[in-house]
């Protein structure tokens, strides 16, 4: 049996860390690790549905991890200087 290694900053403190969740998150993370991107590109590199995505962005955004910048029509998102301190630990 292989334990799942997840991301430390896919813990969110304002909900419940389910374990879909956090491997979503952490798939997420990892992806943004390469650069920013759209919700299309973050989806497609980390291999979740859009929805997913984009709902894991907006959490992630909430807990300042993640940035995002640009018009309605195309979102960049990008990770904080908080989140890639973080991901560097």
């Amino acid at each position: 049996m292989s334990r799942n290694v997840y991301n430390p900053r896919a813990y969110l403190t304002t909900m419940k860390n389910v374990r879909a969740g956090l491997a979503s998150r952490t798939k997420v993370l990892s992806s943004m690790e390469r650069g920013a991107g759209t919700i299309t590109e973050i989806s497609e590199k980390s291999r979740i549905s859009y929805a997913c995505a984009a709902h894991h962005l907006r959490l992630l955004m909430k807990e300042r991890i993640v940035t995002r910048s640009g018009t309605k029509r195309g979102y960049f998102w990008a990770l904080t200087k908080f989140g890639q301190q973080s991901l560097m630990r």
